[in-house]
């Protein structure tokens, strides 16, 4: 078995695969109506968005009755206040919460956390 991608659920997968565009520089390999897939440019997984029309944003972090995050990325960066300012230049939100000095922990357009790290 091999993974070859990662699927990530938005009301609106074109805004959502934009947004990872922007941040990640990753390429459009694939583009449906409700499904898109970015292609990393050394190879590996793809990184793919589908529209959900019963999509319920995540809270960051989730209190015992909040819809629960199902999954996050993880980013490696060499300089979290210049990849975090890249990342809010392209529609990210940084959350509220951080539980770590070394970590950063943003939320992407449709509410998905994604983590910046050394």
């Amino acid at each position: 078995m091999t993974l070859s991608g990662i699927v990530l659920d938005s009301p609106d997968a074109r805004e959502l695969a934009a947004f990872y565009q922007r941040l990640l520089g990753w390429s459009v390999v694939q583009d449906e109506p409700e499904w898109v897939k970015l292609g990393a440019p050394g190879g590996g997984p793809g990184l793919s968005f589908q529209t959900e029309s019963a999509y319920v944003r995540p809270v960051w972090p989730a209190g015992p009755d909040d819809p629960q995050m199902s999954v996050h990325l993880d980013i490696h960066v060499e300089d979290l206040d210049q990849a975090g300012a890249h990342a809010e230049k392209a529609g990210a939100t940084k959350a509220d919460f951080q539980p770590q000095d070394d970590v950063r922990v943003y939320l992407d357009p449709a509410g998905h956390p994604f983590c910046l790290f050394l």
